[in-house]
């Protein structure tokens, strides 16, 4: 499947893109989830953090998103960047309503989520544009 996906250029393969969304999500999950660790407490309710945490994630993912969009391409960004605030908000958020959690801690997840996001939405969007494809012709 991968080399159908790459062979068709249905997936983006131009490592000034492919770096730039992987930097952009990277920096944006570390941002939130540090500053999720920052804001929420073991005092706070866990369903209620993770809808704060989303709506923060969102909010401060935003400038990030509209700086990398100029760079990087808006649609190819700003979605992926996105989505990155949004789940990286929630998981930290969540885990610091639970526990305690350390700042290198939040910005690891806060990566992570990013670079899950990234693959996510690099997968997806082969998939649907393969069937875009078939679709349509």
């Amino acid at each position: 499947m991968g080399g159908v996906l790459r062979g068709s250029r249905i997936l983006e393969t131009r490592p000034y893109f492919v770096l730039g969304d992987l930097a952009a999500n990277v920096l944006a999950g570390i941002a939130i989830g540090s500053l999720s660790a920052a804001v929420f407490g073991t005092g706070w309710n866990m369903m209620l953090a993770m809808f704060v945490g989303m709506a923060l994630g969102m909010a401060v993912s935003t400038p990030l998103a509209l700086l990398a969009g100029a760079l990087f391409g808006a649609m190819e960004v700003m979605v992926p960047v996105m989505t990155t605030g949004m789940v990286a908000g929630m998981v930290v958020s969540m885990a610091a309503s639970m526990t305690d959690v350390g700042y290198g801690w939040a910005a690891r997840v806060g990566a992570y989520c990013g670079v899950g996001v990234v693959v996510v939405t690099y997968v997806a969007n082969g998939l649907i544009k393969q069937g875009a494809k078939q679709w349509t012709s």
